[in-house]
């Protein structure tokens, strides 16, 4: 892609980043450059389970740092989670980093709870603060449309998984269910002061998380490098991390402990958190976002699913991309673009199945009936990314074929 003289972008990553087995004994030193206390946000695993543990408890102790857990996310965080986060959190925030581990879900509850810290509505007298509303009115497209105003906490992202990237984008997705709904909280603000990335925490992840989070972090690559807000950086970074880790998924998915791979992936990962924050996504990620609404469908996996229809239904105008990306990872694949975009959707058909993600609609339990209200509802930032302009008649047929 050739830079045009006037084209513009910003480009806007963690000012931190340190990557590599064994660096989660650097967390009490990375908070401390940042303030004097620590507020533990994260999963069960993360935070409970997690072998690091003990790690980053003596690593904050001796580096000074008080802590405390203030919030444990619970599967992808919602709107009254992180509002009975903010209504629990101490009153002296003098000083605090707020401190994220754990797989996506967590990071932007982390980034949520951080965000708002800071940008809650003024106590007026006599009146509590309605959390519920002050955090729906800071959602794309919800309430009031609020933006993020005043710097957040600081926040430091230490990911258990390697799939999503959280550890690099600028917002956090919150659901709500009564609503019916998924939506960013979004702000340049809100990326990580600090990301600490060690492969060896993800080694504990079962074969499923792995399978999901991974082919998460190559539909984001694969999508990030093809949508129509493409930008030279993210693309360069998508390139590297898709050839990262269409690689080492299928080892990682033979054998969990094959920390070369593990690192691989989390690096991918890394790759695919920048690519996409500045950048954009397209059609799988617009509809894995309703999916995840209307049958809980995980993420990744609802990703995964609809990653193989995206290239096709892409492929009439970005072949020459998906091409592109095919060579990298073959150098030894056709010069005719059109048959090495073929090729590039047959090894990901061939790694989902490997996976053993669904392969249909059905398989995640919607319903015929359903397909209608997929379709309306599957817009956003996402879908409008997409190479191909597609309405919600058109994404319905698409997703009629795959039920």
């Amino acid at each position: 892609m050739l830079l045009k003289t006037l084209d513009a972008y910003d480009f806007v990553v963690p000012p931190v980043i340190r990557f590599g087995p064994g660096r989660i004994v650097e967390i009490g030193e990375v908070v401390a450059s940042l303030g004097k206390r620590a507020w533990l946000v994260g999963s069960d695993r993360g935070l409970r389970q997690s072998t690091a543990k003990a790690q980053i408890e003596k690593s904050l102790s001796q580096a000074g740092i008080p802590w405390q857990i203030v919030a444990t996310s619970c599967g992808e965080p919602t709107v009254d989670q992180v509002a009975a986060a903010l209504a629990a959190l101490p009153g002296d925030r003098s000083g605090v980093v707020v401190v994220a581990i754990g797989g996506g879900s967590a990071i932007d509850l982390a980034k949520a709870v951080a965000a708002m810290a800071t940008n809650l509505p003024a106590k007026t007298s006599g009146q509590d603060i309605d959390y519920d509303t002050a955090v729906s009115d800071h959602l794309e497209g919800v309430g009031r449309c609020l933006a993020i105003q005043h710097w957040p906490l600081p926040l430091v992202a230490v990911p258990t998984t390697a799939g999503t990237g959280a550890e690099a984008t600028r917002n956090a997705v919150i659901s709500c269910p009564r609503r019916r709904l998924k939506k960013s909280m979004r702000s340049w603000m809100m990326v990580p002061r600090a990301a600490i990335v060690d492969p060896q925490l993800t080694v504990s992840c079962d074969r499923a998380t792995t399978a999901a989070t991974g082919l998460d972090c190559i539909t984001q690559l694969i999508e990030s490098f093809v949508c129509r807000f493409k930008r030279p950086l993210p693309r360069a970074l998508a390139l590297d991390g898709l050839v990262q880790a269409v690689r080492a998924l299928p080892r990682v998915l033979r054998d969990p402990t094959d920390l070369e791979a593990r690192g691989a992936m989390s690096h991918a990962a890394l790759l695919s958190g920048m690519a996409l924050a500045n950048a954009g996504l397209g059609m799988a990620h617009g509809v894995a976002a309703a999916l995840g609404v209307e049958c809980g469908t995980p993420h990744g996996v609802a990703c995964a699913l609809m990653l193989p229809v995206a290239i096709r239904v892409n492929s009439p105008v970005a072949s020459a991309d998906f091409a592109m990306l095919e060579r990298s990872i073959d150098p030894a694949a056709s010069t005719d673009d059109g048959i090495a975009a073929a090729a590039l959707l047959t090894r990901i058909q061939r790694l989902c199945l490997e996976a053993g993600v669904p392969q249909r609609l059905s398989d995640v339990g919607l319903r015929r009936e359903r397909l209608d209200w997929l379709a309306e509802n599957s817009g956003g930032s996402s879908l409008r990314g997409n190479p191909v302009e597609i309405d919600p008649a058109s994404l319905r047929e698409i997703l009629a074929a795959i039920y």
